[in-house]
C-alpha cells in the first residue's frame, strides 16, 4: 500500500477513534493524566451519554463540545438532505432527471461522499477520548509530558505546536488559570447551549 494512502487510512481511522498507537506516554505521566479525570460538571453528547464536560476540554484549551462535528452538524446536515431526496422519490428516479443534468449520473457515487462524510465526520469523541487528529503534536506533547492541558507548561506562550489555535489558547489559557478547568468547561457547556459553535455561522 502507497504511504499516502497508509496516512490517509489512519487519519481516517484516528479522527473517530483514535487509539494512540505509537504514542510513547511514560507510565507515571499517564497515571498523572487519569488521576486528573475527576471533573464532576455533566453534559450530555451526541449519543445522549452523561459525560464530564471537564474531559471535553482540549489539551490545547479548545471546548471540544463547541465543535460542530461533534454536535453532529455533519451527520444532521447529510440525513436531512437523505430525507429530502427521498420524499421526492430523486433517488428513485436519477437516470430519467440525467437527461436534464448531466451531474446526476453521479448520483451513486454522490451517495458514497454522504456516507462517507457520515463515516469519518459524523461524530467525534474528544480531543481527550483520542478523537480528531490522531497526529495532533500538541496532544502528543501534553501526555508525554503528563500535562491535562496546555497551561502547565511553561513554554505554552511561544510553543509553535499551539500556533494554530493561538487566538483561541490565550482566553483559554486565563479561563483555565482563572475558574480551572470545571469552570472553564463549564462556561463553555453554557456557551454551547446558547447555540455557540466552530465554526461559526453554522445554526
Amino acid at each position: 500500500m502507497k504511504q499516502e494512502n497508509v496516512k490517509f487510512n489512519n487519519l481516517a481511522t484516528g479522527w473517530r477513534v483514535a487509539t494512540g498507537e505509537g504514542v510513547q506516554v511514560p507510565p507515571q505521566s499517564e497515571k498523572k493524566i487519569l488521576e486528573r479525570r475527576d471533573q464532576r460538571t455533566h453534559v450530555k453528547g451526541a449519543n445522549m451519554a452523561v459525560i464530564d464536560s471537564g474531559s471535553l476540554v482540549g489539551y490545547c484549551g479548545l471546548y471540544c463540545g463547541t465543535c460542530r462535528i461533534r454536535q453532529g452538524k455533519i451527520k444532521e446536515a447529510v440525513n436531512n438532505l437523505r430525507d429530502i431526496i427521498a420524499s421526492y422519490g430523486f433517488d428513485k428516479i436519477m437516470p430519467d432527471l440525467a437527461n436534464w443534468e448531466p451531474s446526476f449520473k453521479h448520483y451513486d457515487e454522490f451517495k458514497q461522499v454522504m456516507d462517507g462524510l457520515v463515516k469519518i465526520f459524523g461524530y467525534c469523541a474528544g480531543c481527550f477520548e483520542n478523537g480528531g487528529d490522531p497526529n495532533c503534536k500538541v496532544r502528543l506533547c501534553a501526555r508525554q509530558k503528563g500535562y491535562r492541558t496546555c497551561t502547565e507548561c511553561g513554554e505554552a506562550q511561544s510553543c509553535q505546536k499551539l500556533e494554530p489555535y493561538r487566538k483561541y489558547f490565550e482566553s483559554a489559557l486565563q479561563s483555565i488559570k482563572g475558574n480551572g478547568i470545571e469552570g472553564y468547561a463549564e462556561k463553555m457547556q453554557k456557551k454551547v447551549d446558547e447555540g455557540e459553535g466552530y465554526p461559526s455561522g453554522i445554526e
